[in-house]
């Protein structure tokens, strides 16, 4: 089976190299006659990485430790479910998923309107790029990643997956930043394609669903990985600006940024080069993502380990944006037109794309100082979460603030509706002048939360003052994604600066007064052989709001089987849309006594609620592409 396994991989290799020639030649010789094997050719051989990556499942799902990736992830006492995602747990597996996800992608492509609405010239091209990455991932599985490497003799026993990762959130987490990451591949080589083909057709407009699902589902595993970080990790944060987090989070500014270029685009016909090159970047950098997580370059939390693939995932994103930069400012076939004026919504979408890829960049720089420092020392240093704070927050409040002026300026400039510009002006001011007064004091913070106040205020009026609004859905897709920008931005203003934590030693019995509650430490159980657990202490704590009980938290401290150098604490919470109550179990002392790490929360499950409808209301933009020669 292994060698099965390796030869499907091999076979889609050999034939997706093939096909990206033959799209390259055709299309230099406009052969478009060839179009039609190259579409099979996709479909056929991306039948040999499905089958593949099903051998690989069975082996998972059979507890075959003959394979070695199996034996890595996969334990006898591992539940189901996270044996099922250990598909996607280490760094092979992760590798033929995200594969899978392009392959699968390519498939579907094929039968949309919206592909068999581009030229032909155009459909070449695109297979050239497409099949050119699709076969660079099978490059690195069937050489420096293997997934079916196998040990003999076999194990009767795996090592099993890591417990950090057995977590509900780890479920759905890295599959959707892959499908995210792999779904990018299709406008990245649309657009690359139209640019040198000179489609007339707008690849914005044909590709935009696949941009707005890449989007989504980047999103949401984001915002899944932080909330996965605040209930697994127990430090109490959902953002501690990890190389790894930082990864998935460079890609989501420039997809973002490309989302409010792109409407330039289609309404005036502008930032056709910008669109192009900034589509094409997004997709490299979902690839530096990759080469973040798995090349051991950097030293982070939750990193894949050093492995070989560091060198041609470094060589493909230089490739990348070479061949990006040719399409992009050599293309004679894109056309350049002027912009208005700075105080109009094109102006602000345009400075709000650039503050998106400023926070990219200076991300970008932090999180490879290390790296970079070493050109001038010889002990490199990381840069820690104050930095990236101090320069990533302010330009958040800033994007906040353009949201709320942004709706009522007119595309050419002015102020369209003076009765809204004033209302949003009076809600900022306002709700500024009463967070400070309330001990909001954090003037940053303060601006913060009134901008986003000031925002759900302007979204309300929007909707009064243009019924049309109301019965559109693209407006409640694009407003709603804003709400959840402002929600998490809100959250993020009440729960960073104004957390309560406090680190405390109790016996039984005894008590710690935080904020406004008490907090008392009742009962101990140490318990074990449960599933993988091998012993595993809980404490109970009774948490009561002037001398009423509000809730009971139970957090433990946990060893699993073949993990018994290190322990894992999970923590427990009492959620609320106000404060939330979290608490951590740090230990054990010998006199029978428990430490804990106890803190309030304000305002942080807007954060993962604001998350939610980023991710949601997205779905209300997709739009149903005409088929040619369909009457609109």
């Amino acid at each position: 089976m292994h060698l099965t396994g390796y030869v499907g991989l091999l076979f889609s290799l050999l034939a997706f190299l093939f096909l990206a020639g033959f799209s390259g030649v055709a299309a230099w010789r406009r052969n478009t006659n060839s179009l039609l094997v190259i579409e099979r050719g996709q479909l056929f051989a991306s039948v040999g990485v499905i089958f593949s990556t099903v051998l690989l499942l069975i082996a998972l799902m059979s507890r075959d430790y003959s394979f070695r990736y199996v034996y890595d992830n996969v334990d006898n006492a591992l539940s189901f479910i996270y044996t099922l995602t250990a598909l996607w747990g280490g760094r092979e597996g992760s590798l033929l998923f995200w594969e899978l996800i392009i392959a699968v992608s390519g498939m579907i492509l094929i039968t949309t309107p919206g592909y068999k609405s581009f030229s032909d010239e155009t459909k070449l091209y695109f297979w050239m790029f497409f099949l050119s990455i699709q076969g660079f991932f099978l490059l690195l599985l069937t050489g420096w990643s293997n997934p079916f490497i196998e040990i003999i003799p076999a194990p009767g026993d795996g090592r099993g997956l890591n417990p950090l990762l057995r977590n509900p959130g780890m479920i759905f987490h890295p599959p959707l930043l892959f499908l995210g990451f792999a779904l990018y591949a299709i406008p990245a080589s649309a657009a690359l394609a139209a640019s040198i083909a000179g489609e007339k057709k707008s690849w914005i407009a044909v590709t935009r669903n696949w941009n707005i699902l890449s989007w989504v589902f980047l999103t949401a595993g984001i915002v899944l990985g932080g909330w996965w970080s605040y209930m697994e990790l127990g430090w109490g944060g959902y953002w501690a600006w990890d190389p790894v987090e930082n990864a998935s989070l460079i890609p989501w500014f420039a997809g973002t940024a490309v989302l409010h270029t792109s409407i330039i685009e289609s309404r005036r016909n502008a930032l056709q080069r910008t669109n192009v090159f900034l589509m094409s970047l997004t997709f490299i950098l979902c690839v530096f993502s990759t080469y973040l997580t798995r090349s051991g370059v950097i030293d982070s939390l939750h990193t894949f380990g050093e492995s070989g693939v560091a060198k041609p995932l470094f060589w493909s994103m230089m490739i990348g944006l070479f061949v990006t930069m040719l399409v992009t400012f050599f293309s004679e076939r894109l056309t350049h037109r002027s912009l208005s004026e700075f105080l109009s919504r094109q102006g602000m979408l345009v400075i709000a794309a650039w503050f998106l890829l400023a926070l990219g960049l200076i991300v970008t720089l932090g999180t490879m100082w290390p790296v970079i420092s070493q050109i001038w020392t010889d002990k490199p240093l990381g840069l820690d979460a104050h930095f990236y704070n101090r320069v990533c927050l302010p330009f958040m409040a800033c994007l906040v603030f353009i949201f709320c002026y942004c709706p009522w300026l007119g595309w050419k400039g002015g102020i369209r509706n003076m009765k809204g510009f004033v209302g949003v002006t009076v809600a900022l001011v306002g709700s500024f002048v009463g967070f400070y007064l309330s001990g909001m004091t954090n003037v940053l913070a303060a601006f913060t939360a009134a901008s986003s106040v000031a925002a759900m205020v302007g979204m309300v009026l929007l909707f009064l003052f243009y019924p049309a609004m109301r019965k559109m859905r693209q407006s409640w897709g694009a407003y709603g994604i804003h709400l959840g920008l402002v929600l998490m931005a809100l959250g993020i203003a009440f729960s960073g600066p104004y957390q309560i934590e406090q680190e405390i030693i109790l016996g039984k019995g005894e008590s710690v007064v935080i904020d406004d509650y008490t907090v008392t430490f009742t009962n101990l159980v140490q318990d074990g052989n449960i599933g993988d657990i091998k012993v595993r202490a809980t404490a109970t704590l009774e948490v009561f709001e002037d001398g009423r009980l509000i809730g009971i938290m139970t957090p433990d401290k946990r060893i699993y089987r073949n993990f018994e150098r290190q322990q894992f604490a999970e923590v427990s919470t009492i959620p609320g849309l106000g404060d939330e109550l979290y608490a951590t179990l740090l230990g054990l002392t010998q006199d029978d006594k428990a430490s804990f790490k106890i803190s309030v929360n304000p305002l942080i499950n807007w954060i993962w609620i604001g998350g939610t409808f980023m991710s949601l209301f997205a779905f209300l933009l997709l739009r149903r592409v005409r088929k040619p020669g369909e009457v609109a």
